[in-house]
């Protein structure tokens, strides 16, 4: 089995060795490296090429959001999970356009840091409901003062939209599939034809862009 190197940067040293206890007390991980800034973050990025980094956002030169910006370019199998006090509609909008893999919030760390490590180490992405929520509620394009959002007009089927609704909201595939009385094989075909109709490559990005073009309502 392939050993998960993860680089964990955060610039509190309490904060940061609670994080490596738990990833390092799983099976096949290993955390290769550790940073407390961004431009440390970005050299061991670079050095290292880890597999999943594991990022704060409100580090000093630069902060996470720039960092993470940067290891996306230089080191492009890397997948980089936002891990933050910070839950905000600001936020999570600089973490989608970051190009963050995922973003879970430290009050849950305890609950959804393990998995979605797993998920960034399986090249899948990872938001938990709470984030998807708020991208959900509080994320819109910018329009004039008084004006009626513009809803841009994409060919999804009824079945396409009820999918994309669900998984804006943070479920998984299985979870799609059960709530819906659908099997898996049929959810994952759909959201590849999601995905092709509204040209993007990742869950993330369709969280995005669903959200910012309002293509179905909450």
């Amino acid at each position: 089995m392939k050993t998960v190197r993860i680089l964990v940067a955060d610039d509190h040293e309490i904060a940061r060795r609670g994080v490596i206890s738990l990833l390092t007390g799983q099976p096949g991980w290993e955390v290769c490296a550790e940073a407390s800034t961004g431009t440390e973050a970005v050299d061991k990025a670079k050095e290292l090429k880890p597999d999943v980094v594991v990022l704060d956002i409100t580090m000093p030169e630069p902060n996470g959001f720039e960092a993470c910006a940067i290891i996306r370019k230089a080191v492009p199998d890397a997948r980089v999970l936002i891990l933050t006090v910070h839950e905000s509609a600001q936020a999570a909008s600089e973490i989608i356009k970051a190009g963050a893999h995922g973003y879970v919030l430290k009050t849950d760390a305890g609950q959804d840091l393990i998995a979605a490590v797993r998920a960034l180490s399986e090249h899948k992405p990872y938001f938990t409901s709470k984030a998807a929520e708020m991208l959900l509620m509080h994320m819109r394009p910018e329009e004039p003062a008084g004006a009626e959002p513009a809803k841009r007009t994409v060919d999804l089927t009824g079945r396409e939209c009820q999918i994309v609704r669900l998984l804006v909201k943070g479920r998984r595939n299985k979870e799609v599939a059960d709530t819906l009385f659908i099997s898996l094989k049929t959810v994952e075909a759909h959201r590849a034809s999601i995905m092709k109709k509204l040209g993007v490559n990742s869950v993330a990005e369709m969280v995005a862009y669903v959200i910012r073009n309002r293509v179905v309502e909450s």
